[in-house]
């Protein structure tokens, strides 16, 4: 039979540990542990680094931007966009880089990929279009929302000023 002191915790590196040297570690610092290890926030959405952005159901907040080659997505810690939702499957869908487009391709996914509403086995991505792997929704950006109309906006002004220094140069010259 054992001794008491054997299956008694004790500290292991100022942390109580259990019988065989298991860690325990409390809720604060799980979560610490785990923003930590988070990967980086993803840059803005451009052509060259579009961005999938969670907009309900599991992916609510979370956002990927996406890379040159093959990203497999799904709930499994094996795949490069791990969505955390059991509505989706382990092995869920793939995104594939390919002559400066996006293609999304269903790997046999249980509940299907979903783009604009549509149920897919594979498509081409466009600017806004709304992808869903099982109850996770996420937009597909090309470009930040409002960019298009700020620099719409400064042609306009451009374009304003230039007719106004026109102006007042005929009106000098007359």
């Amino acid at each position: 039979m054992s001794s008491p002191e054997q299956t008694s915790p004790h500290e292991t590196e100022g942390r109580p540990a259990g019988p065989q040297g298991t860690q325990l570690f409390s809720v604060e610092e799980l979560r610490r542990y785990a923003s930590e290890a988070a990967p980086a926030a993803a840059g803005p959405a451009s052509a060259q680094s579009p961005v999938l952005e969670g907009i309900s159901g599991g992916a609510k907040g979370l956002r990927f931007t996406l890379r040159a080659g093959r990203q497999a997505i799904g709930r499994s810690a094996a795949n490069d966009i791990i969505i955390d939702d059991p509505s989706v499957s382990a092995s869920h869908a793939w995104i594939i880089a390919q002559r400066r487009q996006y293609a999304i391709m269903n790997t046999l996914s249980t509940n299907g990929t979903f783009v604009n509403g549509k149920r897919i086995h594979e498509t081409i991505l466009k600017h806004n279009d709304h992808v869903r792997f099982g109850q996770a929704e996420f937009v597909f950006l090309t470009r930040e929302p409002g960019v298009a109309r700020s620099r719409r906006l400064q042609w306009i002004l451009a374009g304003t000023l230039l007719l106004i220094v026109l102006v007042a140069m005929a009106w000098w010259l007359i």
